[in-house]
C-alpha cells in the first residue's frame, strides 16, 4: 500500500493531497474533502447511493478507486447545480414528493441527470430501467418516476 500525491478535480475545483493506493472515491470525498452528500449505503456496489459522474458517466464511487479519478472529472451532488437553482430532476423531486428521508436522493439524482440528458424522451418504462440500479426504502418510487417524466419535459423545452 502507501500513499500517493495526486491532484483530483471534483466540482471544477483542482484537490492536490495524498491517498491511499486503495482508497476508494468514496472514502476521499466523504473523508478528504468533506462531501457527504456522496452517500455511504451498501459498500458493495448495489444500492446506488454513492453514485457521482467521472467524466459525465455515472459510476458508484464505493467500487472506484481514486487513482483511477487522476485526471479525470467528477461531479458530485453538491455540484449538479448552484445555489437556489436548482436542477430540474432536484426541483421535480422535490415538487412531486419523490424523496423522503433523502438517503438515496442523491444517487437518484446523480444517475437521473445524465440519463435524462442522453434520453430526453424516455418512457416510463425507460426510467424505470435507467433506474433500477438505486435502491429507495421509503417512497415505492412512483414519486420518483412522476418527478423524473416532469423533469424530462421540462429538460425537452
Amino acid at each position: 500500500m502507501g500513499l500517493k500525491q495526486i491532484e483530483l478535480t471534483v466540482n471544477d475545483f483542482s484537490h492536490p493531497f495524498l491517498v491511499e493506493s486503495d482508497e476508494t472515491l468514496l472514502f476521499t470525498l466523504r473523508n478528504r474533502l468533506y462531501l457527504t452528500g456522496t452517500k455511504e449505503g451498501c459498500n458493495q456496489g448495489t444500492c446506488g447511493s454513492c453514485t457521482v459522474l467521472l467524466d459525465g458517466k455515472p459510476v458508484l464511487s464505493c467500487m472506484t478507486p481514486t487513482l483511477r479519478c487522476v485526471e479525470k472529472k467528477v461531479i458530485t451532488i453538491e455540484g449538479i447545480s448552484s445555489g437556489e437553482n436548482l436542477h430540474p430532476v432536484q426541483k421535480y423531486l422535490v415538487k412531486n414528493g419523490g424523496l423522503q428521508c433523502g438517503f438515496c436522493t442523491p444517487g437518484v439524482v446523480m444517475t437521473a441527470v445524465p440519463f435524462l440528458e442522453e434520453n430526453p424522451d424516455a418512457s416510463r418504462r425507460e426510467i424505470k430501467e435507467g433506474l433500477s440500479g438505486n435502491l429507495c426504502r421509503c417512497t415505492g418510487y412512483k414519486k420518483i418516476i412522476d418527478a423524473l417524466e416532469n423533469a424530462a419535459a421540462e429538460m425537452r423545452s
